[in-house]
């Protein structure tokens, strides 16, 4: 479906992209991973014909170069700074971006309805965009993207900025939309409540791919242990043998099994009052490749 070959671009004499390659298979949900500056919305915006390349080229099945008016047509993209007219009603901003597709008459209203239904929008329809929280705000930006039902879909950031509620809402949005086989490619520097959506993940840094893989595969080669919190009913009276530290009743330690050593203790007449294990994610690839987090 999307075929990226040796990517670069550069903003004056900083590097935005180096080389970069990789394919999105038509109704694969794509991850891109990385802290500020990365690359990921360079990447994004390539993809959407916003920029064109320095060097390398970017294909879309069918549609061949994203800056042809054509491609265009084929793309939705919800972009980080939200693309609203704050003045307009939501109803209004889903009116507008459906035209610009070339949508009009009954098909547009039509659109326009389903849009705003998807995200939960449809009874707010004609309030204007200045009266929404920063999540309402959010899930218009996803109808408005959506309106021309195109077979790509382009997010990034989508959960940036948003309320518990709009998180839950914009995150089942898009599992019914990979589960009905939208092609997505979504870029965060946070992927840890999202990460059971995506097919494969590329790991971004400095305008560079460091690995790209399934999630179960790169947790598995780059995630490292889990990190195991237990609280116990009294501090063990020996701890010869056993990892981490203990700091009276608490004991913490890493381990790649660590149902093995909370059992071990068990045998030995150990009493659990509570047991927390962070299990790694993407976030702790992303640390395990830069050695640093991806927020930072």
């Amino acid at each position: 479906m999307i075929k990226i070959r040796n990517l670069s671009k550069a903003y004056g004499a900083r590097v935005a992209l180096e080389n970069v390659s990789f394919d999105v298979d038509a109704g694969e949900s794509f991850g891109l991973l990385g802290a500020s500056g990365s690359g990921k919305t360079t990447v994004l915006h390539l993809m959407c014909g916003l920029l064109a390349p320095d060097a390398g080229e970017i294909a879309l099945e069918a549609y061949g170069d994203p800056r042809r008016r054509a491609a265009r047509r084929g793309l939705g993209l919800a972009p980080q700074a939200l693309a609203l007219y704050e003045e307009l009603s939501a109803e209004e901003n889903a009116l507008f971006f459906g035209r610009l597709y070339g949508l009009g008459g009954a098909k547009l209203d039509q659109h326009v309805d389903w849009a705003l239904d998807f995200v939960g929008l449809r009874e707010r329809r004609a309030e204007r965009v200045r009266s929404f929280s920063g999540g309402m705000a959010r899930r218009l930006n996803l109808a408005c993207a959506l309106v021309h039902n195109p077979p790509v879909l382009l997010l990034d950031e989508p959960l940036a900025g948003v309320d518990p509620q709009s998180r839950a809402l914009l995150l089942e949005n898009i599992r019914h939309l990979k589960a009905h086989g939208r092609t997505i490619v979504y870029a965060s520097h946070h992927l840890g409540e999202a990460e059971s959506l995506f097919d494969r993940v590329a790991i971004l840094d400095q305008g560079r791919v460091l690995a790209l893989d399934t999630v179960e595969d790169l947790v598995a080669g780059y995630g490292g242990p889990a990190e195991v919190v237990v609280e116990l009913a009294e501090p063990p009276e020996a701890t010869d043998g056993l990892p981490g530290t203990f700091e009276g009743a608490t004991w913490r330690f890493q381990a790649d099994d660590p149902l093995a050593y909370l059992a071990s203790v068990s045998q030995q007449g150990a009493e659990f009052v509570s047991v927390r294990i962070a299990a790694p994610g993407l976030d702790s690839v992303y640390q395990s490749l830069t050695g640093r987090r991806a927020t930072e």
